[in-house]
């Protein structure tokens, strides 16, 4: 083998939009209220391996908008991106898929909820920018954490019943 073949390579192949739904359940009542919605967030990643060194990787966001108890809209939007990946070091492949490719695809979808929010008559929301690599460090934290409690949960049954 050459080494020409075993250079790191990642190459985006494609970004899109994979799904995109807008509800708008009070409209058009909700176009008469007065007062400002508040709006809530969630956000999440997501990697599969597609085929060898190919990977797809996800962000998923949810916007709900409310107008006192009332939904003005909801727009959930996943942005997909295939992205080949070859002679990656194995310490350095879920960071690039956990970090680096949400970055490429996030201002896509950025701008697509931006638009949809726009099409259904409301301001464009236009989403704060994220730091993957700080939400990736938290996501591990999490793991591990539930990954810590599970054990716990482990020990005490197991506990439980030597007594």
């Amino acid at each position: 083998m050459s080494d020409q073949n075993l250079q790191p390579v990642f190459q985006i192949q494609r970004v899109y939009l994979k799904d995109l739904s807008l509800e708008q359940p009070n409209s058009p009542a909700i176009f008469l209220e007065q007062e400002a919605p508040s709006i809530e967030v969630t956000l999440d990643v997501a990697a599969e391996p597609l085929a060898e060194g190919i990977f797809e990787s996800t962000v998923t966001v949810t916007v709900t908008a409310k107008v006192k108890d009332k939904v003005a809209f909801l727009v959930e939007a996943k942005q997909a991106g295939i992205f080949e990946a070859r002679n990656i070091p194995a310490d350095q492949m879920d960071p690039l898929l956990g970090i680096g490719c949400p970055n490429i695809i996030y201002p896509y979808l950025r701008s697509n909820v931006a638009d949809a929010i726009s099409r259904a008559g409301f301001p464009p929301i236009h989403l704060t920018e994220i730091n993957f690599e700080a939400f990736y460090q938290q996501r591990l934290a999490n793991i591990a954490e539930q990954a810590k409690l599970a054990e716990e949960a482990g020990n005490t049954d197991a506990a439980a019943t030597t007594h």
